[in-house]
């Protein structure tokens, strides 16, 4: 007994065991319900899922289904990002867990009961309880903005450090930290609104069918802007942690910040305007400016880091050796590849299409500017997650040869399916419908097997932290007495403050 609650306590009350769990939770969403598209139809993997499971698949729920697996799994990917914040970020321990315990509770129901009646028949209990888990992640927003306040006396900053901050002291990241978790919190009111509306005004649709329709609801533009943003805080969110974990800081990051915090805000308005404004795509683009500027000087930080680093020791080092100090770590080197990578396949692909989009896409049949629109999102958010990944490994502390392979693998594959797919959804521009077999047969190979390697990578990590879940001096052990021997200092540390502080006013009160 005293094995399972030792367990359960680092699962449900530490931070790396509630991202494990959150993690695992994601892999295993991907892997059953990735069996019932693509390939896996033709292969007959499908039916088998269906029929093993006992899913209820009918047709004309094909989008509802659809939208509630999306939401279920970026749930549970906020809820990751939500973990390192209130790990990272100074915050009393209270605050952390309630915020943690909210939010944890919050996704696991929606989840759960979300694909439980998408996918299992249609018992409504099951869908009211995906709303009550929908419901607590959204108040765990809440209390998490209350919690990165950043005018608070505790969070200010020295006048000398090396980190953003205004005059009087506010911390800058903490206030970038603070409008994305804001921004997030109004615009799933947007879409919570527009939810309240189905069967009465409002029917279930994905954004990519709606594209060349002239005329839309003001209910189907919430939900366009709604898709805009969501996705893009997410990006926001994930830059702003990786940065924390590298310490960006410097001049460098005091340019980063007023531009993420001005971006954030401007693309927020410029989604959420699309409802009301026929230029509010215009405001998109020019917030999504000063947010990819404020990536760009973490990626010129970073690697310029990791070359001093690994170059500390030669005086004069040369290119070679500056190359090999920068590619030295996969881990660390990665989240900035990412993120120029994604210029190429997500961030290019998307200006050239506004761009030339009457000229161009709109000239081509409906089927092939929707496979653009979709990998564009799809692309996106799986960047997100190998950087994601990125962080928990070196968490996790994967060393020596497995850390090299690892990390390589996930860049080099993920990059082949992620380029694969580019060329897939642009294939138009350089070669005819009736010549495309050939160059679609190989790209559609490359993504399956680099997204296939990229996922074994992953069942193999997380199979390792299983197995040592169950060793008794595992690497489990080592991060809950870690975090716990934190969590102590921590608590004393805002007792040692409560006491200063009383002290002080028992002064005031007895002059």
């Amino acid at each position: 007994m005293q094995f399972l609650s030792k367990r359960l306590d680092y699962l449900f009350r530490s931070t790396r065991g509630l991202v494990l769990i959150a993690i695992a939770m994601v892999a295993l969403v991907t892997a059953i319900w990735g069996t019932l598209s693509g390939p896996m139809v033709e292969w007959g993997v499908r039916d088998i899922t269906v029929s093993v499971l006992g899913m209820d698949l009918v047709q004309a729920d094909r989008e509802g289904r659809i939208i509630m697996l999306y939401h279920t799994i970026a749930m549970t990917i906020v809820a990751i990002e939500v973990y390192f914040m209130t790990e990272m970020l100074p915050m009393k321990r209270q605050e952390q867990v309630t915020i943690n315990a909210t939010i944890t509770v919050g996704y696991l129901t929606a989840l759960v009961f979300g694909m439980g009646f998408a996918y299992f028949g249609h018992n409504f209990a099951f869908h009211g309880l995906f709303l009550v888990g929908q419901s607590l992640v959204f108040f765990a927003g809440i209390l998490l903005s209350a919690a990165l306040w950043p005018w608070k006396k505790e969070y200010l900053l020295e006048t000398d450090s090396p980190y953003a901050h205004t005059k009087k002291g506010v911390d800058l990241e903490r206030a970038a930290f603070f409008v994305m978790a804001l921004a997030t919190l109004l615009s799933a009111t947007f879409g919570a609104v527009t939810g309240s509306y189905w069967g009465n005004g409002h029917e279930t649709f994905l954004g990519e069918d709606l594209i060349r329709m002239p005329h839309k609801t003001a209910l189907q533009k919430a939900i366009i802007g709604h898709l805009h943003i969501m996705l893009t805080l997410v990006a926001v969110g994930i830059t702003l942690i990786v940065g924390r974990w590298m310490k960006f800081q410097g001049i460098l990051h005091k340019i980063a910040m007023p531009l993420m915090i001005f971006g954030t805000i401007v693309i927020t308005f410029g989604a959420l305007s699309v409802v009301w404004l026929p230029w509010a795509h215009t405001t998109i683009y020019v917030g999504s400016v000063f947010v990819m500027l404020a990536a760009l000087m973490y990626v010129i930080f970073t690697w310029d880091k990791l070359i001093k680093d690994g170059t500390a020791g030669i005086e004069k080092p040369n290119f070679f050796q500056k190359m090999g100090a920068l590619l030295r770590d996969p881990l660390k080197f990665g989240p900035g590849w990412q993120m120029v990578f994604m210029n190429f396949t997500v961030s290019g692909v998307g200006i050239f299409m506004a761009v030339k989009l009457d000229e161009i896409f709109r000239v081509w049949p409906h089927r092939e500017e929707r496979i653009t629109l979709t990998g564009h999102w799809h692309i996106l958010a799986a960047l997100i997650a190998t950087i994601i990944l990125f962080y928990y490994m070196d968490l996790s502390k994967v060393q020596g040869k497995l850390r090299q392979w690892a990390g390589w693998l996930i860049i080099i594959m993920s990059d082949l399916a992620f380029g694969a797919a580019t060329i897939f959804s642009m294939k138009r521009l350089f070669v005819a419908e009736s010549e495309q077999q050939s160059l679609v047969n190989t790209i559609m190979l490359l993504m399956d097997m680099g997204l296939g390697i990229v996922l074994v990578i992953l069942a193999i990590f997380l199979l390792w932290r299983l197995y040592d879940l169950f060793q008794d001096k595992g690497y489990w052990n080592k991060e809950f007495t870690a975090e716990k021997k934190l969590r102590a200092e921590t608590e004393l540390e805002e007792n040692k403050r409560k006491m200063a502080e009383l002290e002080a006013t028992l002064k005031e009160v007895s002059k």
